[in-house]
């Protein structure tokens, strides 16, 4: 096995124990959002009514290592390593459990915005395809010549 060396003199490389050990200690921190907790709320509690919060909870998270070695000790060669990562992690209501005396039931929140959103983009959508079919010449070529879009 060959000599790892640094690639200017007196700089430190990270060990490959080192680099496993930040990113097991990044992922658990990160991993931590993903609990029961962030999806469920506190209980609240008003008469004897039981009000509980639900969310949706959603994390992504990506990294990579390398290493390499470049030229050999008379071309002034080296060797280096790095890495890097990145992530991300969110929640959103998505319900409401109702526990009463009356029995027990989920009213949904509804995010408005993201529907008008969906809607105003399906509505866009099908008036573009509605445009073209008004020009059949155009249509026909875009065919003929494979344009799909």
């Amino acid at each position: 096995m060959s000599e790892q060396k640094a690639v200017e003199p007196g700089k430190e490389t990270t060990t490959g124990e080192e680099a496993v050990d930040l990113i097991e200690s990044t992922l658990d921190t990160f991993l931590s959002t993903a609990n029961v907790y962030a999806a469920y709320g506190e209980p609240i509690e008003k008469g004897d009514t039981l009000i509980i919060p639900s969310a949706e909870v959603f994390s992504v998270m990506g990294f990579g290592v390398g290493m390499g070695y470049g030229g050999n000790d008379e071309e002034g060669g080296g060797a280096g390593s790095g890495g890097g990562g990145g992530g991300r992690a969110f929640s959103r209501p998505v319900a409401v459990i109702v526990a009463s005396p009356d029995g027990v039931r989920v009213d949904p929140v509804v995010d408005v915005t993201k529907v008008a959103l969906a809607a105003l983009t399906a509505g866009a959508f099908m008036t573009g395809m509605f445009l073209r079919l008004l020009n059949p010449k155009k249509a026909l070529k875009d065919m003929q010549e494979g344009n799909f879009d």
